[in-house]
């Protein structure tokens, strides 16, 4: 079995995410989440879907992005 690298849980059923040139092992998708997803620079909020990326600066969307003074940024509708 294989431990979760988030909380620990020695797991039959683990999973690995390759990202970046690394191999991160999870019990759970909420394991990963917490690892991997980027932080909204503005509200600080994990981006879990469609994130925004302007000047290497990750939001969570076109509104955060535009209140750190990010320009031409909208939201697709």
């Amino acid at each position: 079995m294989t431990r979760c690298e988030v909380c620990g849980n020695d797991y039959g059923m683990t999973f690995e995410v390759h990202a970046q040139g690394a191999v991160h092992v999870f019990d759970c998708f909420a394991c990963a989440i917490h690892r991997m997803a980027p932080i909204c620079e503005h509200c600080r909020v994990q981006i879990i879907g469609q994130g925004v990326e302007a000047d290497g600066s990750w939001f969570c969307g076109a509104h955060c992005a535009r209140a750190e003074g990010k320009v031409g940024i909208v939201d697709k509708v």
